[in-house]
């Protein structure tokens, strides 16, 4: 009789958690539909919410009811997003997982005691036969329905969704080798951040192959030393691609360490610390690589000689305290020659510099071509509008001497700065690496915003023409002589944040001299580079309006026909988490907020915006093969959540605009990327997150990442395959490939291998460029968000492939100083 008693109470307690969860769901449900989203939640809320009642009256009842509460669910959900297992599971776990509670034997056998006795006295028969009873008339049906959802799961399981299958072409494209091939990109070395001053980040080299690819193996492994330090800031990171020229490597490392190393053994030859002043305000620490000139056979065209032969081959170390460094590759030590004691003050001519040092310097290696050493420099992202100048510089590649200045403040003034005179205050910027094309004369500057990102109400023509574009400059002089904008007046951080990529394209015109350009946004415009023109289509769309208090926004945007977006829209199906409760949670995120598809302006409600400022395209970049006019790229989607936050005091006009701002020196907190951003200056400061669930899941669903193959001279995307593992974003390591983020950029190889280290997971990896198969991947020591190379040495002929496993502060990623390079077994 206590066995009854307590079963019953067991009974009634499980019966009142169902309620209470139909109790939430049901609740949650009303609020979405309030928001004009789906009636499912509302629906199986009431429908769990009964349940939980019938079983606290004892009614076997409650497994019919939730019999149908499966079926409907499984109905509901491949009504909306078939059989992809990743949508799927959340909408069906915790169904499923409830299902089988209400089937387990301290359910039932209690459901069964209390089945109505006839009224004649009940025999010993009936009383065994009750059990069998309620399987035949409810717990079978809920069984059935629960062995519906588990076939519906087992096909989903074996079903493909988000990928795209597809072929590149494997033919050259013609018997005149690409002009990436001849000189300075010819070779067994890696001569510059993109392999060369084209940035197509291609290398020719075969030895590796789909065949062998399988056979790397670890050939060395440089530990930097250089770890991140307590008074760093958050977005301390290691971004690096080493260059190689002849026997030896260079590298530097976030504080600004350059390092040469032995490219057959990976030993030291030496290192130089620049011993960097770090100030508070200082909002990224990391050196993407440096650059390398040589007098005697020049990158590009023959340079003039350096005074007495002094440093004849030289490294250009940019600095976080805005330095330009000339080292003797040989020896490492600086080029007295060069600026002052080799070194340039790249602070000289900056607006207000004092006061703003610390928030401007050069994270990327600058161009070398001719006889010039070309700098842009990152600003402080999203602080003020009173940020240092986006100047790009050239100066004398021997003597430091300033060439020219081209400030898209002042652009018609390109002549070198006259001393006591200025640049223009916050002008728009340029973070990553440019390109040259030599035989044109020209230099391509990717552009960023004019500080901040997200508010753009004091913008002046100058700011509004060059701001997220490509810009060709004359090499000697520094005038414009094209512009070409992505972006119209951009309010979501969708600048140009990669090198462009220059190649000779075949069309139906013959064949043209070509920039192929990567942005956050996905679109892909392949321009002729000579005059700036798009070969691809590109069209002016309507975007949606109303911007923020002062401001407004661009009436039409261009969208190339080229994208590396698979699907430019986010609709509240598209909704994810670990379980339904979040997804339930993301839904109504998703319809609260203000979402009007692609250029959403941001607001005060909140905005979704996607592609998020993550970027579907960082500064990673893609890699071009100039032999087979194809592309590699590793694009991301992740939608992201910019809320504006309206200040308490309303900022003054002209020069009082920015008296919030505090003083040179303060601390910046977070990372230009997340987190909350000031914006001094503007009548809003901006809240910029991740769109994630209450559990910190992505609310969108997965695939967040991607490998993808382009055919340029089509201009179609031939395939994307979802890449990488939850193993190192989950608790506990488990190697679900659902497609991960990525932050870096892959290259290709003349063997038709393709490699990449970027993604959140741990691993390099090797892919058939042909059809985007995974041929091979190793585990790194720590995250890799960086870009690798590869070369050939000379001393034992092999090719080798080397990666920077140093981790990325702001995503979290492991941090870590190991410097590997991977090669095939030494025959």
């Amino acid at each position: 009789m206590a066995a009854r008693t307590i079963s019953s109470i067991a009974l009634w307690i499980s019966g009142l958690v169902i309620l209470l969860i139909g109790l939430l769901v049901g609740g949650a449900g009303v609020r979405l539909v309030v928001l004009g989203g789906s009636w499912y939640y509302l629906i199986a809320g009431i429908g769990i919410l009964v349940t939980g009642a019938l079983l606290m009256a004892r009614r076997s009842a409650a497994l019919w009811l939730y019999a149908l509460v499966v079926i409907g669910t499984i109905i509901w959900a491949i009504s909306e997003i078939g059989f992809d297992w990743w949508q799927l599971a959340p909408r069906g776990d915790i169904i499923f997982l409830l299902g089988i509670y209400l089937l387990m034997p301290w359910i039932t056998r209690p459901l069964a005691r209390a089945i109505p006795l006839r009224r004649t006295a009940a025999s010993a028969a009936e009383m065994t036969a009750r059990p069998r009873s309620l399987w035949r008339g409810a717990a079978l049906p809920l069984a059935a329905s629960l062995a519906i959802g588990a076939v519906v799961g087992i096909i989903a399981l074996n079903s493909t969704y988000n990928d795209r299958e597809g072929r590149l072409p494997t033919a050259q494209a013609g018997a005149t080798p690409p002009a990436t091939l001849t000189a300075e990109g010819q070779g067994d070395d890696w001569r510059a951040y993109g392999h060369s001053s084209f940035g197509d980040k291609y290398s020719p080299l075969n030895q590796i192959t789909p065949d062998n690819a399988g056979q790397l193996k670890i050939a060395w492994t440089f530990h930097t030393g250089d770890q991140k330090q307590p008074s760093d800031p958050v977005e301390t990171t290691y971004e690096l691609t080493p260059i190689k020229i002849g026997d030896t490597v260079y590298i530097c490392t976030p504080h600004d360490w350059a390092i040469a190393l032995d490219a057959e053994t990976g030993q030291q030859k030496w290192k130089y610390d620049p011993k960097i002043t770090e100030r508070k305000n200082l909002q990224h620490l990391t050196c993407r690589g440096v650059s390398y000139h040589d007098e005697n056979t020049g990158v590009g065209a023959a340079s003039s000689a350096a005074p007495g032969g002094e440093c004849p081959a030289r490294i250009f170390l940019p600095t976080a305290d805005a330095r330009l460094i000339a080292l003797d590759a040989k020896t490492g030590q600086p080029c007295a020659g060069f600026g002052q004691n080799g070194v340039v003050d790249l602070m000289v001519g900056m607006p207000d510099a004092q006061r703003l040092v610390g928030e401007y310097y050069s994270t990327s290696p600058p161009v070398v071509t001719r006889n010039l050493v070309i700098v842009a420099g990152e600003v402080t992202d999203n602080y003020s509008t009173h940020e240092p100048s986006g100047v790009v510089r050239a100066y004398d590649v021997n003597t430091g001497a300033l060439v020219w200045n081209f400030d898209t403040g002042n652009p018609d003034a390109t002549s070198p700065l006259a001393p006591g005179q200025s640049y223009t205050l916050n002008s728009p910027n340029s973070w990553i690496v440019s390109s040259v094309d030599e035989a044109l004369g020209l230099v391509y500057i990717p552009y960023g915003n004019q500080t901040p990102d997200q508010w753009g109400g004091n913008r002046g023509p100058n700011t509004e023409r060059f701001a997220s574009s490509v810009t060709a400059l004359d090499v000697n002089t520094g005038k414009v002589r094209w512009v070409y904008q992505t972006v119209h007046h951009d309010l979501w951080d969708m600048d140009v944040p990669a090198q462009p990529s220059l190649i000779d394209l075949d069309t139906a015109n013959g064949r043209v001299p070509a920039l192929v350009q990567a942005t956050k946004r996905g679109d892909l415009y392949v321009l002729d580079r000579r005059t700036g023109q798009p070969i691809v289509p590109v069209e002016e769309r309507p975007v949606p309006q109303g911007a923020g208090k002062g401001d407004h926004t661009a009436p039409t945007q261009p969208f190339s026909a080229l994208t590396l977006l698979s699907n430019p829209l986010v609709r509240e199906r598209d909704m994810w988490g670990a379980t339904m409760f979040d997804q339930l949670a993301c839904r109504i995120q998703f319809r609260s907020m203000r979402y009007d598809g692609m250029f959403t302006p941001p607001s005060e409600k909140g905005s979704l915006v996607f592609p998020g400022n993550f970027g579907v395209i960082d500064w990673g970049g893609i890699s071009v093969d100039p032999v087979r006019q194809i592309a590699f790229a590793n694009p991301d989607h992740m939608a992201f959540v910019d809320r504006l936050v309206p200040r308490e005091k309303k900022p003054q006009s002209g020069n009082d605009q920015d008296v919030q701002r505090p003083a040179g020196g303060s601390d910046v907190q977070g990372s230009s990327e997340g987190g909350a951003n000031p914006m001094f200056g503007s009548p809003y400061s901006v809240e910029l997150n991740a769109f994630l669930s209450p559990l910190g899941f992505p609310c969108q669903a997965p695939p967040w990442g991607y490998i993808a193959g382009v055919d340029l001279r089509s201009g179609k995307v031939v395939y994307q395959h979802k890449n990488g593992t939850v193993r190192d974003l989950s608790p506990i390591p488990l190697p679900f490939k659902m497609g991960v983020p990525s932050l870096g950029g892959p290259i290709i190889t003349g063997g038709g291998v393709a490699f990449l280290t970027s993604t959140l997971d741990y691993y390099i990896r090797a892919y058939d460029v042909t059809d985007g198969r995974q041929l091979w991947e190793d585990r790194l020591p720590a995250g890799a968000q960086a870009t690798p190379m590869s070369y050939r040495s000379a001393a034992s002929g092999r090719q080798f492939v080397v990666v920077m496993a140093g981790g990325h502060g702001s995503l979290g990623t492991k941090l870590g100083d190991s410097l590997i390079a991977y090669a095939l077994p030494k025959s």
